[in-house]
C-alpha cells in the first residue's frame, strides 16, 4: 500500500468518525432538552420519560459519542503524522483551535450528562437549545477552514460563522415565540 492509499484511508475513517461524533453531540443535547422538558409532566409520566431518556443518553454517550471522538482524533493524528507539513499552515492552526473548542464542548456535554443522570438540572431547555447550536457553529467553522485552506477564506468563514451564530439565535427566539 502506498502513502496516497494510507492517507486516503486515514481521511476516510477520520471523516466517518467526525460525522458520528457530531451526530452524537447533536442528539445528546436534544435528549438533554427532552429530559429537562419532561420535568413539567405529571410525576408518573415524568419518571417514565426521564428514565427512558437516561437510558438513551447513556447508550448514545458511551457507545457512539465517546468512541467516535476518540477514533476521529486518532485518525486525525495519523494524518498529521503522515502529512506533517499541514502543521505549518495557518488554516490548520485555526482548525486545531476549533477542534480544541469542540473537545471542550464535548467535555461540558459530559458534565451535563452526569448531572442529568443524577437528576440535577442546572439549565433551562432554552439554554440547552442555545447550547445545541454550539456544535453546529463549530462544524461550520471547521468545514470552511478545511475546504477553503486559506487565510482570507478562513477569515470569511469565521465571519460567516459569526453571522450564522446570530441567525441561529434569532431563529431560536422566533421559534420559541411561536412554539409558546
Amino acid at each position: 500500500m502506498d502513502i496516497e492509499e494510507i492517507i486516503g484511508y486515514l481521511k476516510s475513517f477520520h471523516i466517518i468518525f467526525v460525522v458520528t461524533w457530531f451526530a452524537g453531540l447533536f442528539y445528546i443535547v436534544r435528549l438533554f432538552i427532552y429530559f429537562i422538558e419532561a420535568q413539567d409532566q405529571m410525576e408518573t409520566e415524568r419518571k417514565v420519560l426521564q428514565n427512558q431518556y437516561k437510558i438513551m443518553m447513556k447508550r448514545l454517550w458511551y457507545i457512539i459519542t465517546w468512541p467516535s471522538m476518540i477514533l476521529a482524533l486518532i485518525f486525525a493524528i495519523g494524518m498529521l503524522i503522515k502529512m506533517p507539513f499541514y502543521l505549518s499552515e495557518s488554516w490548520m492552526h485555526a482548525k486545531l483551535g476549533f477542534v480544541v473548542l469542540l473537545v471542550i464542548y464535548h467535555f461540558i456535554c459530559g458534565e451535563i450528562y452526569k448531572n442529568l443522570q443524577k437528576d440535577i438540572i442546572n439549565h433551562s431547555s432554552f439554554k440547552m437549545r442555545l447550547w445545541n447550536e454550539g456544535a453546529t457553529l463549530l462544524l461550520f467553522a471547521i468545514v470552511f477552514l478545511v475546504v477553503l485552506k486559506s487565510e482570507i477564506n478562513a477569515l470569511i468563514g469565521v465571519v460567516g460563522f459569526v453571522g450564522l451564530a446570530i441567525l441561529l439565535m434569532i431563529g431560536i427566539k422566533v421559534y420559541k415565540k411561536f412554539r409558546g
